[in-house]
């Protein structure tokens, strides 16, 4: 028994040390070993990075649904203002005009141009006007014949509001699919800070607001003010000052089902040079 001992204890202190595993690197997995069943991570180490550019906050978007006047931006080119009369004409004359206009007034598909190629507008329109009237790169031709309706609700608007309009432009949205995209009323031909008279006929639609973004933005838009407007049957909107220059506006499509509506804006169009 003593010889075996010491022959044992011979041999430990000839044995080599076991040798131990390599620790794994961090932020690494390993995988399970041969005949394993089971996976174990490894440390983890995390590190705080500052944003690059700061955490700011997607204004809430505005809701302008009551008559009144309102002056929605100060900038260094001035005021813009919108006056919204919920009521501009009663139920039964609305109902009227909507209905003879509707049927009458010669309604059809305009073809703008843009980056080379031609689309169809989203919505049927027609002119009135001395002037031809361009934009999109496509030109509506001079209509001097006023629909006695329209001659009619120009001499009230111009009385209600005292501006003055010698144009036209007629716009129908057939149902929720037709529209028309961010834009600002903004051509050579309706001259500087132009006053723009909308009256909404029909079914009611959303129109929308959003102001033009810094320069610094490089034209984004995520982070600039917005404003949305039930624009009802027989309701007037009045777009002055500034509004042109620094917002644009829109129709967007909607997802459930709209009837027609008659969009009417009066302007001032001037002769080109």
């Amino acid at each position: 028994m003593g010889d075996k001992r010491q022959r044992a204890r011979v041999q430990g202190c000839w044995a080599k040390p076991l040798v131990k595993p390599t620790s794994a690197k961090p932020n690494s997995i390993a995988g399970p070993g041969p005949g394993s069943t089971s996976w174990k991570a490894g440390p983890q180490t995390y590190e705080f990075q500052q944003p690059s550019r700061p955490i700011r906050d997607i204004p809430a978007e505005k809701v302008i649904e009551k008559t009144g006047v309102y002056d929605i931006s100060h900038g260094p080119s001035g005021v813009s203002r919108l006056r919204l009369f919920t009521n501009f004409l009663q139920q039964e004359e609305a109902d009227w005009m909507f209905s003879v206009l509707l049927a009458e007034l010669p309604w059809s598909q305009k073809t703008n141009h843009r980056q080379g190629g031609a689309y169809d507008e989203p919505r049927l329109t027609c002119w009135y006007g001395e002037l031809p009237y361009t934009y999109s790169n496509s030109t509506m031709q001079a209509n001097a014949q006023w629909h006695p309706v329209l001659s009619s609700l120009r001499a009230s608007i111009e009385s209600h509001s005292g501006c003055s309009f010698n144009s036209l432009l007629c716009n129908l949205y057939r149902d929720c699919k037709d529209s028309i995209a961010w834009h600002s009323d903004n051509e050579p031909s309706l001259g500087l800070q132009p006053t723009i008279a909308s009256l909404s006929l029909g079914d009611t639609r959303a129109f929308s607001l959003r102001k033009q973004p810094p320069p610094e933005e490089n034209g984004d838009y995520t982070y600039v003010e917005t404003i949305k407007m039930p624009l009802a049957h027989g309701s007037l909107l009045m777009m002055e000052g500034c509004t042109q220059d620094d917002w644009q506006h829109q129709v967007a499509k909607e997802y459930h089902d709209r009837g027609p509506r008659i969009n009417l804006t009066f302007r001032t169009i001037y002769p080109e040079p």
